[in-house]
């Protein structure tokens, strides 16, 4: 097996949906090319030659059915992945007997597409072996689900965990709050978006009550993980 995290390609013409899903696979130790249309989609897995597609159907001048045609007829056999809006019996017959592995209908949960994603790299040998996520002395095993700042294990909650885990995977980028209620409390969440706040000072209480603090506001913005240099 490869020593490289596998990459996958996410294909969608929504930028919010694609953004979610890349940073989930990031979180989960894969890379990820996005691509917004069929043709952006062909060129890229020309060019990056990823593991696995994540591929949507409905999208502007070809769609998901037409891309995934064309990489089989190219020779292409790489794993695809159907996440679409079109639910009906007749589409997910088609995207499976045309050369699709999986189709999953949205609004989906992030934990099941990663899942089902991780089962098809297992399948071709290609699962990701990133097992810890660190920045400065923060310690996120994700094997052990066990968090520890300068060696000392910090409990934390499911969402609070599942909001640092998200955090370090995008260390020294900074993540807006509506990125943050997408990824951490789902797309189509429909609560105030407060909660993000609330949440980030439950992970300062816990984490940066030592030096160096680790998270950041971006006045306007959101927040940002990272180690002061």
């Amino acid at each position: 097996m490869s020593d490289r995290p596998p990459k996958i390609l996410v294909v969608d013409d929504e930028e919010n949906i694609r953004f979610l899903v890349e940073s989930a696979l990031q979180l989960a130790g894969m890379e990820t090319e996005g691509a917004d249309d069929g043709r952006a989609a062909l060129k890229a897995a020309a060019d990056a030659r990823p593991d696995l597609i994540v591929l949507d159907v409905m999208m502007p001048e070809l769609d998901g059915f037409e891309v995934l045609q064309r990489l089989r007829d190219s020779g292409v056999r790489t794993p695809v992945i159907f996440l679409t809006a079109r639910d009906s019996t007749d589409d997910r017959v088609r995207g499976l007997t045309t050369g699709g592995d999986d189709y999953m209908v949205k609004p989906f949960a992030v934990a099941e597409l990663v899942a089902r994603v991780q089962l098809r790299l297992q399948q071709t040998g290609r699962a990701s072996s990133q097992t810890v996520l660190r920045c400065a002395d923060l310690e996120l095993d994700v094997e052990a689900h066990r968090v520890s700042r300068g060696g000392t294990v910090v409990e934390l909650s499911p969402t609070e965990y599942k909001l640092l885990h998200h955090l370090l995977a995008n260390s020294g980028r900074v993540l807006t709050r509506a990125q943050l209620l997408d990824h951490v409390w789902d797309y189509d969440f429909g609560g105030d978006s407060s909660v993000v706040d609330t949440y980030i000072s439950y992970l300062r209480r816990k984490l940066d009550h030592v030096e160096p603090k680790l998270i950041h506001t971006i006045r306007g913005v959101g927040f940002c993980l990272r180690a002061d240099e």
